[in-house]
């Protein structure tokens, strides 16, 4: 046998990451769903025999480390030993596929030479499984009102489909075809990693491929200690809130994190945070893994692909009963707590690391979700998109405008022309929200105002927990303009809400309003120029030039007022 090398490690670490990719683009390509191939609903990997993930490519990123727990319970429930070739198995068991019924896990064993040496996994958003109501729920209360629960079920035993279950799946859904659709997207992509790592395999031969796992894996350990070590050592407490549970409307749920930074370990402490609730915002812990691995990798090895290595150095404690470890039969199906989680880590790093996070990135992502019957096809109709939100400035620059979400930065939001072709609305008014950013020597992203009028009754749902509590600012800064939702504005009806259920007729408006991010430093710091430029950009009112920032610009000839601009700054 030839002995493992650099280069050949190289060789096999690179083709993994292309195998994934491949498998990225398989599924977008073939899926049913603008939430798959648009927005990017969905997380893949590759792993080794033991569950340890090799090669990704993410969408939605908080479900990285969530598949690799789920991966790892349903092999533990069905058993390593009955796994075949040609299986392929799904789970929607919350508490282990680490998000709700709808996000399902599809799993593949991979063999070569005659050997299991690993496994490929897809979760994936579907648009319907059983639960109680249509589009997404809002206030379950336990989790057999949240869809249909496999646990690890062989839809395909050695290569032939088990009909049963492929029946059970289209009998439990208010959208067949779509759902099937996305599944069998789901599954091919899943054979098509399943092939690749298995012909890699056969080329080099299973011991060689296993030394080149480990030392991967190993590889990313060393690299994620390094850059642990140049971190600020000590542990720092944060809080923030989520709007309510869906159930209790007027009480506000706690998140609570203390961060310890040591020489071996990066410690997420989740003791404190609320209670379990009784709606459906409790989180299951491979999710509380998941976003808390997706913040330790953000201060760590953000430059890197990850693998099962770069989080060896990363300890989450979650205790259970409480809001961020659900236990049965609790309700998770509104999973935004997982949405909200990572900045709360980050809030509590800002207190020892200024220099090496944002504020608060407009806080959720803001969701709009329309359905119903179309009235040119005649078939059900189901859209969604995330909104951009205003990310947080951070020492030395301002934030990005209109970008998505800390928690989703592999996803996209859904392009005006494709929710207009799909749904019977349209889009009337799509733009950054001027005054939204947080001020601060460097300012806070702006978000965006985008308008629905449904041409047709039908269905909505708003998704946001983050309307009651405003984006942070750090090191001086300000908060952000925070992100809510007005239903029906302009009329007698008109309602500010964040999450809700809704059913609108023709004419119908929603405004989606998301939040900015959170300043970094003193407004009064700002170069003057630089505030002039977010005036001339439409990013910053003259008013709020003058009030926040200290700078007096002439409305008419939009040139700065240098002596007013030294006197009010100076009084301030």
């Amino acid at each position: 046998m030839a002995e493992l090398d650099l280069i050949t490690t190289e060789v096999i670490h690179n083709y993994l990451l292309s195998a994934a990719r491949e498998m990225e683009r398989n599924l977008m390509r073939t899926s049913y769903n603008t939430i798959v191939y648009e927005i990017r609903d969905f997380g893949l990997g590759i792993y080794d025999r033991h569950c340890r993930l090799l090669a990704e490519a993410p969408g939605l990123a908080i479900f990285t480390r969530g598949n690799d727990y789920g991966l790892g319970k349903t092999i533990e429930f069905v058993g390593e030993e009955n796994m075949e070739p040609g299986d392929l198995l799904l789970t929607s068991y919350p508490y282990w596929s680490s998000a709700h019924p709808m996000d399902v896990l599809a799993i593949s064993p991979i063999f070569a030479c005659g050997e299991l040496v690993g496994y490929t996994a897809i979760k994936l958003h579907w648009l319907d499984l059983g639960q109680k109501d249509p589009g997404y729920v809002l206030d379950s209360v336990d989790v057999f009102q949240e869809g249909l629960i496999m646990p690890g079920l062989k839809i395909y035993k050695a290569g032939v489909r088990d009909e049963e279950i492929y029946n059970l799946i289209r009998f439990n859904s208010r959208l067949p075809d779509r759902v099937i659709g996305d599944m069998n997207a789901q599954i091919s992509a899943c054979r098509t990693g399943e092939r690749r790592v298995s012909e890699l395999v056969e080329r080099f031969g299973v011991e060689l491929y296993q030394q080149a796992v480990e030392a991967i894996l190993d590889h990313g350990e060393r690299v994620a200690r390094a850059r642990l070590a140049a971190l600020p050592k000590g542990a720092w407490t944060a809080e923030d809130w989520a709007d309510d549970d869906g159930v209790d409307r007027d009480t506000m749920l706690k998140l609570r994190c203390t961060v310890t930074v040591t020489d071996d370990e990066f410690i997420v402490d989740w003791s404190g945070s609320n209670p379990a609730c009784l709606g459906p915002m409790n989180l299951p812990i491979g999710l509380t893994e998941g976003v808390s691995g997706l913040a330790f990798k953000g201060v760590s090895t953000p430059d890197l692909p990850a693998n099962d290595g770069h989080y060896r150095p990363l300890r989450v404690i979650a205790p259970p009963g409480e809001l961020m470890n659900a236990q049965h039969p609790a309700a998770t199906f509104f999973i935004w707590t997982g949405i909200l989680a990572p900045e709360v880590i980050f809030k509590a790093l800002a207190e020892g690391m200024p220099e090496r996070v944002q504020a608060c990135s407009g806080g959720d992502i803001f969701t709009v979700m329309g359905l119903g019957m179309h009235p040119e096809t005649g078939v059900p109709w189901l859209e969604a998109t995330n909104e951009a939100v205003g990310f947080g400035a951070f020492a030395g620059n301002d934030g990005e405008d209109a970008i998505m979400h800390v928690s989703e930065p592999g996803c996209r939001n859904n392009p005006v022309e494709v929710l207009e072709s799909k749904a019977p609305w349209i889009i009337e008014t799509y733009h950054m929200r001027r005054d939204s950013g947080g001020p601060g020597k460097y300012r806070g992203g702006v978000g965006i105002t985008r308008v629905y009028r449904f041409l047709h009754p039908s269905s909505a749902l708003t998704l946001v927990k983050k309307t009651k509590s405003a984006p942070w600012g750090m090191a001086g800064g300000q908060e952000a303009e925070g992100g809510h939702v007005i239903v029906w504005p302009g009329t007698d009806r008109e309602e500010r809400t964040g999450a809700i259920y809704y059913q609108m007729e023709a004419e119908d408006v929603i405004r989606n309003n998301s939040g900015g991010g959170g300043g970094w430093g003193n407004p009064l710091e700002r170069e003057a120029q630089r505030v002039l430029a977010d005036v001339i950009n439409d990013f910053v009112s003259l008013e709020a030039a003058r009030r926040d920032y200290g700078v007096v610009i002439d409305e008419g000839s939009l040139a700065i007022d240098q002596a007013a601009t030294a006197a009010l700054r100076a009084k301030r």
